[in-house]
């Protein structure tokens, strides 16, 4: 028989052993990251570039409301490009199996007069099919275009498997392709004065997630974005100045939570 003891002050519960949870997340999560080449909806916009993003998730609303900033800088351009996006998202909830989130950016080109600001309304849609995980996209860029209501779309569709290769690290590959809707043409200037529509491009990515601790994860990418003849990417001109057609570019993301 075991006579069991709770030692402690007089009106005071006794101090819990259990071990304290030190990965306990409060919501937010700062990434930093490099990239070879920044490619926005399939256009290469720079080429060496580092970014950062800070976002915060408030859960005791309604519904989980995720706010944040994100700051991208081209280093191995002349003159440099560098981009601000401001986003707020909320997660609408499950319909018919598709998990749903609802959001806005206003995108900030503080080095590129030629670029206008501009916000954008998105909607995400995501399920896991059991054998591979299926996302879709559609976002309405208001541009402020004369001659039409101002703005155009842009959608996107794609699938991702994960494949676990230890304890710490996986394999995500991934494949979809975009189409625009009057969102941009195979010349940068289009973009402001309208562009046309059709399959925009496709592409193929291998990412290699690295969980360094309960907080930090590292992960490697490896990219292909390619656009066949007649498709809008096709033969674009980026801020770079530069025609692009296939574009095979890489990465590095460091995530860290708290």
């Amino acid at each position: 028989m075991t006579l069991g003891v709770n030692a402690g002050d007089w009106g005071k519960a006794p101090v819990g052993k259990a071990p304290i949870e030190e990965c306990v997340d409060i919501g937010g999560s700062i990434s930093s990251g490099y990239m070879s080449d920044y490619i926005f909806y399939g256009y290469r916009f720079a080429r060496d570039s580092v970014w950062t993003d800070v976002n915060y998730t408030i859960d005791n609303l309604i519904v989980p409301i995720n706010i944040g900033a994100w700051y991208l800088n081209g280093i191995g351009e002349t003159p440099g490009y560098d981009e601000l996006d401001l986003y707020v998202s909320a997660e609408l909830g499950t319909f018919a199996g598709f998990d749903s989130s609802l959001g806005y950016t206003y995108f900030f080109f503080p080095e590129n007069a030629a670029v206008g600001s501009y916000g954008e309304v998105g909607l995400d849609i995501s399920r896991s099919l059991g054998f591979v995980d299926f996302a879709a996209e559609a976002n309405y860029a208001m541009l402020g275009r004369t001659g039409d209501d101002g703005g155009a779309w842009y959608y996107q569709a794609g699938i991702s498997k994960e494949f676990g290769l230890t304890d710490a690290v996986s394999l995500v590959l991934s494949t979809g392709v975009g189409y625009s809707d009057g969102y941009a043409s195979s010349t940068y200037a289009s973009i402001a004065t309208g562009g046309g529509s059709g399959w925009n491009h496709y592409y193929v990515t291998a990412e290699l997630p690295i969980v360094l601790n309960c907080r930090a994860v590292l992960t490697p990418y490896l990219s292909y974005t390619g656009a066949p003849d007649t498709w809008v990417a096709d033969g674009a001109n980026g801020l770079t100045g530069n025609l692009q057609s296939d574009i095979l570019s890489a990465g590095v993301t460091l995530s860290v939570s708290f």
